[in-house]
């Protein structure tokens, strides 16, 4: 699955809530460590998640502080480190969408 795909999906469902896309890519800038043009072009060219994470320029170390449960798992418990990855987004955007802090979000 494209993550050009999916990235449409977290901005609908954090405007719904009244959050917005600036916030969306925050949370995927903290967590990647792409930014507005690298995150543009993984959009254009369509990368899988697999790509997405794999050439991410600094994937964050904090991410390991995202715990929780998302989509019946609980996050640090998942084994494939893509799936977790993957988990660990889906995560940030829900809470963004649930009307947390952004400070919270980005485990400051």
């Amino acid at each position: 699955m494209s993550f050009a795909g999916v990235y449409p999906h977290y901005i609908q469902k954090a405007e719904k809530k009244g959050r917005t896309i600036e916030e969306v890519n925050e949370i995927i800038f903290w967590l990647t460590g792409y930014d507005e043009t690298s995150l543009n072009q993984v959009i254009a060219d369509k990368i899988d998640f697999e790509q997405f994470f794999s050439q991410a320029p600094n994937f964050n170390s904090n991410a390991k502080k995202i715990t929780g449960v998302i989509c019946g798992y609980r996050i640090e418990d998942i084994e494939d480190p893509l799936v977790q990855k993957v988990r660990y987004l889906d995560k940030l955007i829900d809470e963004l969408a649930k009307g947390k802090s952004m400070e919270k979000i980005l485990r400051k």
